[in-house]
């Protein structure tokens, strides 16, 4: 199984100011392309969950730290991974790089609940679980703290 999966984006113009420096808000967006091409690279599609399993992947919460800039027209690879997860949640976490020098720009991680159509949080089905806990990243030993 993977550890990553890296998705490449090219900045567009509409994603930047006036001054040609990416608007922040447009990290989330990427990160959502970095999560749902991994999903594909681990072997399903996100819309395909939806519909056989009924199942959706909702943000509870997202953070992104910003180290430098992004700018129009620059490659950028948005580097994807499981970091955690659970019966009903799951972590991921995103580095975005500047492809042409390997810079890290941002991080980031978002948490997701599991939830059915109806809204209601639910069990994240066996098969994706276990794809899921295969990749995720080892978790630290808390037992000992």
């Amino acid at each position: 199984m993977i550890e990553y999966h890296d998705a490449t984006v090219r900045v567009r113009y509409a994603e930047t100011d006036q001054m040609g420096v990416v608007y922040h808000a447009n990290y989330l967006v990427w990160f959502e392309v970095g999560r749902v091409e991994l999903m594909r690279a681990l072997g399903f599609e996100y819309k395909r969950m939806e519909a056989e399993d009924d199942c959706r992947i909702v943000v509870a919460d997202a953070h992104c730290r910003y180290h430098h800039s992004a700018v129009y027209d620059e490659v950028l690879r948005i580097r994807t991974r499981i970091a955690e997860s659970r019966n009903r949640v799951v972590k991921f976490s995103y580095e975005v790089i500047r492809d042409a020098d390997g810079k890290v720009l941002a991080n980031g991680e978002t948490t997701h609940v599991i939830c059915g159509r109806n809204g209601r949080p639910k069990m994240l089905p066996k098969k994706y679980h276990s794809i899921f806990n295969a990749v995720a990243a080892p978790q630290p030993d808390r037992s000992m703290a």
